[in-house]
């Protein structure tokens, strides 16, 4: 006679969902989720309502009547200074600063990153050395030395200037980047490359590229959110006609004619942070895939 033995159930002890841990973890979550929402409910429901419905105090309660006009003002008449054409203008200024910035900067940087992996040539290290400083030089040590380099070239006050700049000061963590993502690729694939006859700018288009989008896609995010969001450099290196859209938001925001409009104020914030954002959105996934990829490995 053969005893059967009773056994319970088998494998991993299931987790319960209301955990000490659990409720702990996603309550900090929340919390801070919260904080960090909190401002912008404020912003999103004080842009939608009417000076009346502001100033009755309630700055949470969503608005009784939706406007979009305070919208409608902040991109197109408010007044910035002598002009009274909204943030229209500095967004196309930032538009033209933004796109040349992030291409020329990120072809700069990667053709760097993959001449300093995978084709050494005497002083490449001190080359490498030397714009790893430079990533962590101040920018305002720079500032006006920046200042009379542009004046004497001539274009101090132009956009052409402040792409330049933009450019320069970009090029280090870029190539920083750039560099640590193409150590992690396989050497193989350059060498039989190599053999097979290819050379620097065929295995920079045909094998390179293809295999680098994540990391591409982290340098534009972080080009496009350091570039559009930049106060310092665009009141520095611009005149007024040339103004990109961050410092026509200051002098909306800070205007003192008349009444404080405080939901055009908020629709001129929000308005300015709209395109690093859809930027972020629609490419976050590829974000986190390029820096686990070895966006930051040495």
């Amino acid at each position: 006679m053969v005893d059967h033995v009773m056994t319970g159930p088998r494998g991993a002890r299931p987790k319960r969902i209301f955990s000490s841990r659990n409720i702990m973890l996603y309550g900090i979550l929340l919390l801070v989720s919260l904080y960090y929402l909190l401002p912008l409910w404020v912003m999103v429901v004080t842009s939608l309502k009417g000076m009346p419905e502001i100033r009755l105090g309630n700055i949470f309660a969503p608005p009784v009547e939706v406007t979009f006009e305070p919208w409608v003002k902040a991109w197109a008449t408010a007044c910035t200074g002598l002009n009274c054409d909204g943030l229209s203008r500095g967004f196309w200024n930032s538009v033209q600063i933004l796109v040349p910035s992030v291409l020329v900067s990120i072809l700069i940087a990667s053709l760097n990153g993959y001449a300093l992996v995978n084709w050494k040539f005497k002083g490449s290290e001190v080359f490498f050395t030397i714009l790893i400083f430079g990533a962590f030089i101040p920018y305002q040590v720079m500032l006006y030395p920046l200042v009379i380099l542009l004046r004497e070239m001539g274009i101090y006050g132009s956009l052409t200037g402040l792409v330049i700049v933009h450019t320069i000061f970009g090029m280090p963590i870029l190539t920083l980047l750039f560099r640590n993502y193409f150590v992690s690729l396989p050497e193989e694939l350059f060498k039989a490359a190599r053999i097979d006859g290819a050379g620097f700018w065929q295995i920079y288009f045909r094998i390179m590229l293809p295999m680098s989008l994540p990391i591409f896609v982290v340098a534009i995010i972080l080009q496009v959110t350091g570039i559009w969001n930049d106060f310092l450099f665009g009141v520095v290196y611009t005149r007024p006609d040339t103004y990109p859209m961050t410092v026509q938001l200051n002098n909306i925001v800070n205007s003192v004619q008349g009444v404080k409009e405080y939901n055009v104020n908020m629709a001129a914030t929000l308005l300015t942070g709209a395109v690093p954002l859809i930027v972020y959105f629609l490419s976050g996934r590829l974000f986190v895939r390029g820096i686990a990829a070895g966006a930051v490995k040495g």
